[in-house]
């Protein structure tokens, strides 16, 4: 079983940065990833981003590339998320999820195994 703690979300002005991490616990998979979803109100959970586990490939929806970045510290078992450039579009509930096996084209939640609780980012205007 693979426990995640999200944390780092927040209120922020239109075009500032917010990080948020994800602290994973207990069993961790080699050939698995980790991403991060939102969702806004009213709307269906979208991904984000995602990093494979083992080599560190990254990948992103498009409405956040070059704005979003996604990494992971291997010894902390912890993935990031720094958001720069925000927008109130961005405003929404952001979860970290992991999957034990990794396909490159995965972008749906069902698709990945394992969830936290979720983290506000609120994005004014």
């Amino acid at each position: 079983q693979v426990q995640l703690v999200e944390s780092g979300g927040g209120l922020v002005q239109a075009g500032g940065s917010l990080r948020l991490s994800c602290a994973a616990s207990g069993r961790t998979f080699s050939s698995g990833a980790m991403g991060w979803f939102r969702q806004a109100p009213g709307k269906e959970r979208e991904f984000v981003a995602a990093i494979s586990w083992s080599g560190g490939t990254t990948y992103y929806a498009d409405s956040v590339k070059g704005r979003f970045t996604i990494s992971r510290d291997i010894a902390q078992n912890t993935v990031y998320l720094q958001m720069n450039s925000l927008k109130p579009e961005d405003t929404a509930v952001y979860y970290c999820a992991a999957v034990r096996s990794w396909r490159s084209w995965y972008r749906q939640w069902g698709e990945f195994n394992y969830w936290g609780q979720g983290t506000q980012v609120t994005v004014s205007s």
